[in-house]
């Protein structure tokens, strides 16, 4: 039995369930559905430096994250974090409120896009079921996002539906005891391996180190063009990145943190980076890299790399396999972002009602019915541009703002217990700073402006929120939380 906190949750994760939640959690739509769109900003082996620059990135900022999650242990990962560094009475409360403001978008989304990606791989289970699926599914465009006429759109069809009922699975897996949690965690995980441990196995078999190294014929680039098509490569394979840090989410349920925490993130970030590359590598081997650029917009590459070796069954089976690692992303999602407005209820600056813990299951059971409902009113729409902006918004509002934040501690407390120290410092946050400026910049001037425009709005909710409820600036004794 884990041991219990006194406000009710109990610490059962230890250093392999840690790793486990981390890895279900990067491991879901994203490394599956990517290397299309990488391929098409960088042809050939080129594309593969996006998985080594971002996965360099995730290593140095990883260790931002673990000294963080080392002396700060708590629910809500990045809300304590920006609290405590930036000072939880006056300036934290501000950039914890940013947080919070726009997780409760682009957490859900993100959280979603398992689901979207969950009803599109489904297609490759049958032709019958795709024609179905195609026949009944209605598309409301709402408009276009830029010059390129991206739509703004919401799906309706079996498909989604199925996929948000999957979600409604997931929630009441989640309506239990911790201890239950942890066990499933690691079932998820083994799922995701075996997808991925499969395919670069026969990728391995069926290598052709020509096909898989070749170097494409480019027109001539301008170095600020060969550094717009990295970045914009490095977004894509950030996105599969996402969750080498989720452990600290749950800060409060896990064991011995101050050693588990920082040795989770380093396994994580290690595991999958080698695995991505891996996985890209045995796929391209086999399947040209000009056939997938040809159809990025169409093909699913693990189904289509499957059939190529052992027919239309293994494509079948590999189609599970990949619904199972977005099954497993989604649990792992929900499992640790129910946990960010339980965090900011809890130390009195969000909702109250949402620091609840159910008095039998011992969980946040109001914040993971917020969270859940998010997420399944986001698994309609088709937000694939504006999930970008919403990544360069958490940017700057997360990622720069912890940077900032662990500074800030060393600077302010000195003599906090910290069991895991950054090597280098502060080399680690120059890198970090740089490379999440880089991506931020490289996202292109309509997600910079759109992540602007989500932190103004931001901005005025504070002030509005803290005047409502006399928090600084307006306070006029002990801050309150609202």
């Amino acid at each position: 039995m884990g041991e219990q906190k006194s406000d009710g949750l109990q610490r059962h994760f230890g250093l392999l369930q840690a790793t486990a939640l981390n890895v279900t959690m990067i491991v879901g739509a994203g490394v599956f559905a990517v290397i299309p769109g990488m391929l098409g900003e960088l042809p050939g082996i080129y594309a593969l430096l996006g998985w080594l620059a971002a996965g360099a990135l995730i290593l140095v900022d990883g260790m931002i994250w673990s000294e963080l999650g080392a002396s700060l242990p708590g629910s809500g990962g990045s809300y304590l974090y920006l609290l405590e560094g930036y000072g939880r009475d006056r300036w934290g409360r501000l950039m914890a409120f940013l947080f919070i403001w726009q997780f409760l978008i682009s957490g859900p989304l993100e959280i979603a896009s398992g689901l979207i990606a969950m009803g599109q791989f489904s297609n490759a289970l049958s032709p019958r079921f795709e024609t179905f699926n195609e026949k009944w599914t209605e598309r409301l465009a709402l408009g276009t996002l830029n010059e390129e006429e991206k739509e703004l759109a919401i799906a309706i069809g079996p498909s989604r539906i199925a996929a948000a009922l999957v979600g409604v699975l997931i929630v009441v897996l989640l309506y239990r005891r911790i201890t239950s949690l942890g066990k499933l965690t690691v079932t998820f995980w083994a799922g995701v391996l075996l997808a991925i441990g499969w395919i670069i196995v026969e990728g391995g078999l069926q290598f052709d180190a020509t096909r898989a190294f070749e170097i494409p014929v480019t027109d001539t680039q301008t170095p600020l063009k060969w550094a717009r098509r990295l970045g914009a490569t490095m977004i894509l394979a950030m996105y599969s990145y996402l969750g080498y840090y989720h452990v600290c989410y749950i800060g409060d349920e896990v064991r011995d943190p101050g050693r588990t925490i920082p040795r989770a993130i380093l396994l994580s970030t290690i595991l999958v980076c080698v695995l991505f590359a891996g996985l890209h590598l045995a796929m391209l081997g086999t399947v040209p890299w000009q056939e997938v650029l040809q159809a990025k917009d169409t093909i699913n590459l693990p189904a289509e790399f499957m059939r190529r070796i052992h027919g239309d069954g293994a494509a079948t089976l590999i189609t599970v396999l990949l619904i199972w690692s977005c099954f497993g992303s989604v649990f792992a999602g929900m499992l640790g972002y129910s946990r960010i407005p339980y965090g900011a209820a809890r130390y009195g600056h969000f909702f109250s009602a949402l620091g609840k813990v159910h008095p039998v299951h011992r969980i946040p059971h109001v914040a993971l019915f917020l969270v859940g409902g998010l997420t399944l009113f986001w698994s309609f729409f088709d937000l694939e541009s504006v999930i970008n902006a919403l990544i360069t918004t958490r940017i700057l509002e997360q990622f720069v703002g912890q940077i900032i934040a662990v500074i800030l501690l060393r600077h302010r407390q000195p003599d906090r217990p910290r069991p895991y120290r950054m090597w280098l410092y502060p080399l680690p946050c120059g890198l970090a700073l740089a490379g999440w400026l880089f991506l931020y910049v490289a996202a292109g001037w309509l997600y910079v402006a759109l992540g602007i425009v989500t932190l103004s709005a931001g901005l005025v909710a504070f002030f509005l929120w803290a005047r409502w409820t006399h928090g600084w600036p307006f306070a006029t004794g002990t801050p309150s939380g609202g």
